[in-house]
């Protein structure tokens, strides 16, 4: 039969020669097979002791003794923007006097979940993982502002000896990988009683150590990050910001408003020490609404300035989804001040979400939740107050003061034009005439008409190096530009609706005023 075409046939394989053929059905060792096989045995031997020697169990049973595998082993874990404190209040411990330790670290430990209780077990426990010993590897983690890292272990083992006798602690950070979603430290000694004061006083000095005290945070990236394979820097859920510096004479605000929202919130932090003696309590929420542009952030940033050594949270965008964490935080580092930005987003309508309550409400309950003595400032800012109101009015009392940040009349918008001219040199002769044309604009149209009108100044410029000098016509020609029809969205995007015609609206208003909400979304 012949093959397909295209198929190639080759004839039988023969061996070479090996020597005299065996007889056929004889299977008995000769000499030379009996030394390679005892060899072999022997080799296999060698190096299953060896790796008995060095293996996690071994380590373990060298350092607590050969009953490790019964040890008590108490566990304490954290949410994984702690791990940079976890580390600090460990790095403390370990440097206690009269203590003294050895890290070592433990390689093929993604993929799998395991604790300490896992690493005592003898024979096959941490084998059957392939878990094995290497040398420490660690993570770069922001440990304050101006891109401050510290070190921080992936996972390892201390271990540890002082006067009280020997011990073990696994530390061991987020893995997305394994699914280790919490900071976790295991820690086993003879005594159990020792082994969990051990994790109780790393607890505590992660909070006294803290990084995130006094400083400027900010929620946003994911929980495991995404940071550079080859510097292992990773992205953390809390960033640092820097603490603005915007002074009291660059808020322009009426005076009544800018007094209200300063006594509610610098007031009480100047005097919470009366208050607390006198009965009263220190949380407190302020709700700042208005335009767009009409200041709010700018205001929240003067605050910020204000409240020096004070810890600042800032929640925006997706980041809103971690109001529980934000509030912890904010309870465990008091006085401290949790900002969200943009809050009518989280605004929704409960028979929207098919019951789910909505993060509007979480948030509301999470204020309610933390107690009436913790020095806690929520501060909350939206552009939607209708959207709030009625939220608020089924929570009364979280809200203690609502602020409305009104569009500036004609002394705020030459406040403003002489705040914002930066080292502009304005020569106008008629100096009245933007300010007339500006009646019911925002600051950030004024900020940007001035920018306008200095690169209108710049296309006529010989000098390259003095300031620029804005005349009328100059400031006229962006003014036309910005009013002109073909820019009606610019104008909204500057929050100036109507072209720049509408007029000021009032100082301060209680939420639920109909004069004062802006139309409603269309479906809303």
């Amino acid at each position: 039969m012949g093959l397909p075409h295209g198929w190639v046939s080759y004839g039988p394989v023969t061996a070479g020669p090996a020597g005299p053929p065996a007889a056929d059905g004889d299977t008995r060792p000769e000499l030379a097979d009996v030394r390679r096989l005892a060899r072999r045995l022997l080799h296999r031997a060698v190096s299953a002791a060896r790796a008995e020697e060095n293996s996690i169990w071994h380590l373990l049973a060298s350092h607590l003794g050969p009953g490790v595998a019964t040890l008590p082993v108490a566990s304490g874990a954290w949410p994984q923007y702690d791990q940079v404190n976890v580390q600090a209040g460990l790095d403390v411990w370990l440097a206690e006097p009269g203590r003294s330790h050895q890290a070592v670290g433990i390689t093929r430990f993604h993929h799998t979940m395991f604790g300490l209780a896992d690493l005592t077990q003898p024979g096959l426990g941490p084998a059957q993982h392939g878990l094995g010993l290497a040398s420490v590897s660690t993570d770069m983690l922001p440990s304050g502002p101006g891109g401050a890292t510290r070190p921080c272990v992936r996972c390892a083992l201390y271990l540890v000896t002082d006067p009280a006798g020997p011990l073990v602690a696994l530390v061991q950070g987020t893995d997305e990988h394994s699914g280790q979603e919490s900071v976790t430290v295991d820690v086993a000694c003879a005594d159990r009683e020792r082994s969990e004061q051990v994790v109780d006083e790393i607890r505590r000095l992660a909070v006294e150590h803290n990084v995130f005290r006094g400083h400027v945070l900010a929620f946003g990236a994911d929980v495991f990050g995404g940071g550079h394979p080859f510097t292992r820097i990773r992205r953390p859920l809390l960033s640092f910001l820097d603490r603005p510096g915007v002074g009291r004479d660059q808020v322009i605000l009426p005076p009544e408003v800018l007094a209200g929202i300063e006594r509610q919130v610098l007031g009480v932090a100047r005097h919470a020490d009366q208050l607390l003696a006198s009965g009263q309590h220190l949380k407190r929420g302020i709700l700042l609404h208005g335009a767009p542009g009409t200041g709010k952030t700018h205001t929240v940033r003067y605050l910020i300035s204000e409240l020096a050594g004070v810890t600042v949270l800032i929640l925006s965008g997706d980041a809103l989804r971690m109001i529980a964490e934000a509030c912890s935080v904010a309870r465990t580092l008091q006085p401290s001040l949790i900002v969200v930005e943009d809050v009518d987003l989280i605004a929704e309508d409960r028979a929207a979400r098919m019951g789910v309550q909505p993060l509007l409400f979480q948030l509301l309950n999470e204020m309610d939740g933390l107690g009436a003595d913790l020095d806690v400032t929520f501060v909350l800012t939206t552009n939607r107050a209708d959207l709030l109101e009625p939220a608020l009015a089924q929570r009364p009392g979280r809200v203690d003061h609502a602020a409305l940040l009104p569009l500036p009349d004609a002394e705020a918008r030459r406040r403003l034009l002489r705040l914002y001219q930066g080292n502009l040199d304005l020569d106008l002769a008629e100096p009245d005439a933007a300010i007339t044309r500006t009646e019911g604009v925002t600051a950030s149209f004024l900020k940007e008409l001035l920018r306008r009108a200095a690169l209108n100044a710049a296309d006529g410029a010989g000098d390259t190096t003095a300031p620029l000098r804005v005349t009328d016509a100059h400031l006229g020609a962006a003014l036309d530009e910005l009013l002109d029809v073909r820019n009606q969205l610019t104008r909204v995007l500057l929050g100036a609706s109507g072209g720049g015609q509408q007029g000021p609206r009032g100082a301060d208003a209680v939420i639920g005023d109909p004069g004062q909400r802006p139309p409603r979304r269309p479906g809303q």
